[in-house]
């Protein structure tokens, strides 16, 4: 039974779309002479992964000569609440169960407490 398609971002998609969004737009050997990876791509590779991209509704194209030019339509706020949403989802259930793990579980700075700090008066004021 194949894998059940991710709407989130895999590393690999995340990568290209960092380049995506760098440049604004890019063809395949533009998004392959930029991406920041481990390990080569080829560009075979990275040509799926536009393709994927632009299934899942990440990017659209526009043909340029033989070419495909890729261009983000959706930007990387909206990228990384939809991550979060699906991380929320999947393993906590609520935000503030994320909010809580992330307290008991990670080294804050004294900067990110006062912000946090700061965050939760005022979503107390809106309530």
């Amino acid at each position: 039974m194949p894998r059940r398609k991710s709407e989130s971002l895999t590393e690999v998609e995340q990568r290209v779309m960092e380049v995506l969004w760098s440049a604004g737009s890019g063809t395949v050997s533009e998004v392959l002479a930029a991406v920041d990876s481990p390990k080569p791509l080829a560009f075979n590779t990275v040509q799926t992964m536009l393709r994927i991209l632009e299934q899942k509704g990440y990017v659209r194209h526009t043909e340029e000569g033989r070419a495909f030019r890729y261009i983000p339509v959706v930007d990387k706020a909206e990228a990384s609440r939809s991550a979060v949403h699906s991380v929320v989802r999947r393993f906590f259930g609520s935000p503030g169960a994320l909010a809580l793990n992330l307290l008991q579980n990670e080294n804050l700075s004294a900067e990110e407490i006062a912000r946090i700090r700061r965050l939760i008066a005022e979503a107390e004021h809106k309530s």
